[in-house]
């Protein structure tokens, strides 16, 4: 046996017993195989020619084949939500069935085998399979994790809506709930909006917040007290009778050039 490639008989024995394969396969992965057309269908995923392809990868040793295999796996069954205990018994069916049909290869070529070259076999193949799963798994995870960075710039974006209304005029209304998390991006977000807009004055709709905590509200002064810096002036508009009591309570007050006004019409009529 040569150092990296797996007896060439062995190869010729799987592809001599193909059928036999993925029937054993099939019988080995029997919670797995009412989902092949399922997954056929919604991922055009063909598991069973994949099945062959990651034997042949294993056997030949091919190596950048099989770790550029795994990542196109790992990405496609990220993009369809399919889970990885699946994929994982999926393997291991894989791995079982391979490794009867070696036992059968080996008990018919006794002659051939000594007890080393057992050993030697069993490392190698299970090493290729443990880094494709490896590779599989972290390109899974790649996937997944910049599918909820995306959405979550997304909600972020949908949670800290600016809109212009004139050239130097934005309105901000937020509605829903405030906590610390979305003030500070909403920090982020306005001073970069600032910068970008040349917004002079920012319309701040707090109309449909009902109740803020002591922190938030603190939080939301620091925002405001931000924008100054940049150059612009907030009104804020919409403040709830519970939300001004909470601020006087605490002692809260906006100062300076922040303006209040009741509602959002009366802060349009008057800048527009």
């Amino acid at each position: 046996m040569s150092s990296d490639n797996v007896n060439p008989k062995v190869k010729q024995f799987m592809d001599e017993n193909k059928n036999k394969f993925e029937q054993e396969l099939l019988i080995q992965a029997v919670t797995v195989n009412d989902r092949i057309e399922e997954i056929l269908r919604i991922g055009n995923i063909n598991l069973i020619e994949n099945a062959h392809k990651l034997v042949a990868f294993v056997i030949e040793a091919k190596k950048d084949e099989l770790e550029s295999f795994a990542k196109e796996e790992g990405i496609a069954w990220a993009k369809h939500s399919l889970t990885l205990a699946f994929k994982l018994e999926w393997v291991s069916a894989i791995r079982r069935t391979l490794w009867k049909f070696t036992q059968e290869y080996i008990q018919v070529n006794m002659k051939e085998f000594k007890l080393n070259d057992f050993f030697v076999l069993e490392k190698k193949v299970n090493s290729r399979l443990d880094h494709f799963l490896n590779a599989f798994f972290i390109s899974y995870s790649s996937y997944k994790d910049q599918e909820i960075k995306a959405q979550k710039n997304l909600v972020e974006n949908l949670s800290v809506p600016i809109i212009p209304i004139t050239p130097t005029t934005s309105i901000l209304p937020l509605i829903g709930m405030l906590d610390y998390y979305r003030t500070t991006v909403i920090q982020e977000k306005v001073l970069n909006e600032i910068g970008r807009l040349h917004i002079q004055t920012l319309i701040l709709d707090l109309s449909g917040i009902s109740e803020m905590e002591h922190e938030v509200i603190d939080n939301l002064s620091k925002v405001i007290e931000s924008t100054k810096l940049m150059g612009c002036q907030t009104v804020i508009t919409g403040l709830r009778p519970e939300v001004v009591r909470k601020m006087a309570t605490l002692g809260i007050r906006f100062e300076g050039e922040t303006k209040t006004l009741g509602t959002l019409q009366r802060a349009l009529q008057s800048y527009l």
